[in-house]
């Protein structure tokens, strides 16, 4: 079940071919909902659970989607799923739904999605395609909670909205760093991450 060309779809997203560190995508919803750990990491299982299941249906459904409207079906398969996905958080995790707003909407043109969709799912069976959804829901999911990690630490001294800086800190001049709940601090946050990841894998440099 776990030859050598599914454990590279499964395991290569996570760092060799991560979507948001390699190809760069997912950017916007990165930048989005990573100023606190909680809606980053909805967010990220929102995103596996979609991209694992639409993986596995336009697998299934390949060789009867005509070429001419391939793209129509799989908007209408991952909007199906996003919708589902939206009525069970605004169900059991409504405050966290408040806060990712549209953007859990927006999981229908993520690139990610599109891009696994045209370039796994329409030409391989349905096993190898859900774990390549689950590697690069995975992968995506990786950047968000790190970079949530640090925007939420430096920016309000909290972790899932619980203080981890004492009292102390703030009372010797110690102070929660604003820019890092701002949106263009979660690309700086992520370049840095892009920059030790290449740093790190000398077969992604620009020769």
């Amino acid at each position: 079940m776990l030859s050598k060309r599914n454990k590279e779809a499964l395991f290569n997203p996570l760092s060799k071919d991560n979507p948001v560190l390699v190809q760069i995508l997912g950017i916007c919803s990165t930048l989005a909902v990573t100023a606190k750990l909680e809606p980053a990491i909805v967010m990220g299982i929102s995103v596996i659970a979609v991209l694992a299941i639409s993986n596995v249906v336009i697998s299934l459904l390949r060789n009867t989607i005509p070429t001419t409207i391939r793209i129509i079906v799989q908007l209408v398969v991952v909007a199906a799923l996003v919708i589902i996905v939206q009525q069970v958080l605004k169900a059991y995790a409504y405050d966290v739904s408040l806060q990712l707003s549209v953007f859990i909407g927006l999981i229908i043109t993520n690139c990610i999605l599109m891009g696994r969709l045209e370039a796994f799912a329409l030409s391989n069976k349905p096993w190898p395609a859900f774990l390549d959804g689950i590697g690069n829901g995975l992968g995506y999911m990786i950047i968000l909670v790190i970079v949530a990690f640090f925007r939420e630490l430096l920016g309000s001294g909290t972790l899932f909205g619980f203080q981890v800086i004492p009292d102390w800190c703030y009372k010797h001049g110690y102070m929660n760093n604003g820019l890092m709940i701002l949106p263009p601090m979660a690309l700086i946050t992520v370049g840095c991450i892009i920059w030790v990841h290449r740093s790190r894998n000398k077969d992604l440099q620009e020769k």
